[in-house]
C-alpha cells in the first residue's frame, strides 16, 4: 500500500485520513497529543472530532512526527498560524523533500503570506498543491456528494493529487490557479463571520445576499492584486466554498459570527464554539493587507473592529451602508 501521512487530527484531517484509507491507501495520521493519538487507534474514531463516525482501519494515528515524516507525500490540515512553527521544527529532520498538499484555509498575520509562501519561505522549492472548495468535514466523512479543486503550478503535480483523493462522492477538479485557490479559502471565512452576525441581527434575506455578493467583490480586488484568475474565484474555491460558508450551519466562521451577533464576546464565542475559527486570525492578516496594499476591504474591516475594537454590530452596519456611493465594478480594477 503506498503511504501517505496527514498532519493535524482536527475535524479536516481526520475526513480527509479517512477517506485516503477508503480510497487503499496506508495513512498516518499526526495528532499533537499522545492520549488524541491511542484513542483513534484504540477506538477507531477521532474522540474529539466526528465523533461517531468510524475511521478506515487503513488509518493508523500517532503522536511521533518522526513516524509521520516517512512518507514521501504530506497533506498538512493544521491551523495555518501553527504551520510555521511545525515545519521549521521538522525542516532540519528532513532527508528528503516531500510532495506537499495544504489543506488549510488561511494567511499569517505576521508575514500576511498565504501558506504557500509559508512553506516557500521554511522549505525553499518544494512540490507544493492546495486543496480547497466547499467541504465540510462533517459531511465528507458521511460520503455525501462533494467537490473541490487542487491546484499546483504544475499541472501534472495536481493530477497526482487529484487521483489521490478522487472518489465516487468527492469530484476533484484540477487548477493551476494557487492564488487564486488560496486567497477564495481564506477571506471567505471572515466574510462569514460578517454572515453568522447578520443571520443574528433578523435582517432578512436580502442583506445576507448583498453581504455575501459584495464580500466576493473583496475576495476578487485582494485576488486581482495577486494575480488570481477570476475565473477560479467564480467556481468551487470562491463562489462555492463562499456559499457554503457563509449559509451551512456546520461552518465555525459562520457561528461564531451567529454568537457574536447574538451579544457574546469574542472570548465567550471562541468558548461557545470549542474549536479553532480561522477567520478570527485572517482578519488580522487582511487588515493589514488591505492597507498595505491598497486594497478596499470594508467588509473584512467593519468584521476586525467588531472582534478587536468593540464595534457594535450595528455601528458597522452603519458605517457599511454610509459609505459613499461608487460603481459596482470600478474601472480601475483590472486583472493581470
Amino acid at each position: 500500500m503506498k503511504k501517505i501521512s496527514v498532519f493535524g487530527a482536527g475535524s479536516w484531517g481526520t475526513a480527509l485520513a479517512n477517506l485516503l484509507g477508503e480510497n487503499g491507501y496506508s495513512v498516518t495520521l499526526w495528532c499533537r497529543r499522545l492520549d488524541q493519538a491511542r484513542a483513534i487507534n484504540m477506538r477507531g474514531e477521532n474522540p474529539d472530532y466526528l465523533r461517531g463516525y468510524r475511521i478506515s482501519p487503513n488509518v493508523m494515528a500517532t503522536s511521533q512526527v518522526e513516524e509521520a515524516m516517512a512518507s514521501s507525500k504530506w497533506v498538512i490540515a493544521l491551523p495555518t498560524q501553527a504551520i510555521r512553527g511545525f515545519l521549521t521544527k521538522v525542516a532540519g529532520e528532513m532527508t528528503k523533500a516531500p510532495d506537499i498538499c495544504n489543506v488549510a484555509k488561511g494567511i499569517e498575520i505576521e508575514s500576511m503570506s498565504t501558506v504557500s509562501g509559508i512553506v516557500k519561505d521554511v522549505l525553499g522549492d518544494v512540490t507544493y498543491s492546495v486543496l480547497s472548495g466547499p467541504s465540510h468535514a462533517e459531511e465528507v466523512i458521511q460520503c455525501l456528494p462533494t467537490a473541490v479543486v487542487v491546484a499546483s503550478s504544475s499541472f501534472e503535480v495536481s493530477e497526482q493529487w487529484q487521483a489521490i483523493f478522487s472518489r465516487p462522492t468527492f469530484r476533484v477538479y484540477t487548477s493551476n490557479d494557487v492564488s487564486g485557490v488560496e486567497i477564495g479559502g481564506a477571506v471567505k471565512n471572515v466574510i462569514a463571520i460578517a454572515a453568522g452576525i447578520v443571520k443574528a441581527m433578523e435582517l432578512g434575506d436580502n442583506t445576507i445576499a448583498a453581504l455575501v455578493s459584495r464580500g466576493l467583490a473583496e475576495i476578487m480586488r485582494l485576488g486581482a492584486r495577486a494575480g488570481a484568475n477570476p475565473l477560479t474565484l467564480s467556481g468551487l474555491a470562491g463562489v462555492g466554498d463562499l456559499v457554503v460558508t457563509c449559509f451551512s450551519d456546520h461552518s465555525r466562521n459562520m457561528r461564531l459570527g451567529l454568537a457574536i451577533g447574538r451579544g457574546k464576546t469574542m472570548a465567550e464565542a471562541l468558548s461557545e464554539l470549542g474549536q479553532v475559527a480561522e477567520g478570527i486570525y485572517t482578519a488580522k492578516a487582511l487588515k493589514k493587507m488591505g492597507e498595505n496594499a491598497g486594497v478596499e476591504l470594508p467588509i473584512v474591516n467593519v468584521v476586525y473592529d467588531i472582534l478587536y475594537n468593540n464595534l457594535s454590530p450595528a455601528e458597522a452596519l452603519r458605517t457599511l451602508l454610509l459609505r459613499d456611493l461608487k460603481p459596482e465594478l470600478p474601472p480601475a480594477m483590472q486583472w493581470m
